[in-house]
């Protein structure tokens, strides 16, 4: 399906992107979403965060359109929104680390090959 935004609703998409991304706990959220639905106390357990905390950022992502929950019994298992959205955040890894050139990205001791 092909949806015609206009120019408020695209920079509207991209402002709530932004936000969801401009928190590393919530980038690794989303990184482990790509592996497949969890429960939010296996996120916590996964990425040494508390249940708390991991509420508050799914909730956060929840707002912003990436994650949704699904009810099963008494818990809710989070999964990224649709395929769409895991081939769009593996293109943009595939954007940012395929330059052309080794490097070392900033904060990290290990070179990148060239893309």
């Amino acid at each position: 399906m092909v949806f015609m935004l206009t120019s408020e609703q695209r920079l509207t998409a991209i402002h709530r992107l932004g936000r969801a991304l401009a928190d590393p706990t919530r980038c690794r959220m989303l990184l482990a979403l790509l592996e497949g639905p969890s429960h939010p106390a296996g996120l916590a357990d996964t990425l040494g965060l508390t249940r708390q905390n991991v509420s508050n950022h799914l909730a956060c992502l929840r707002e912003c359109g990436l994650v949704q929950g699904r009810q099963q019994g008494r818990q809710v298992t989070y999964e990224l929104v649709d395929a769409s959205l895991a081939h769009a955040l593996e293109d943009l890894l595939d954007v940012v680390w395929g330059v052309a050139e080794e490097h070392t990205p900033p904060g990290e001791s290990t070179p990148v090959p060239a893309g």
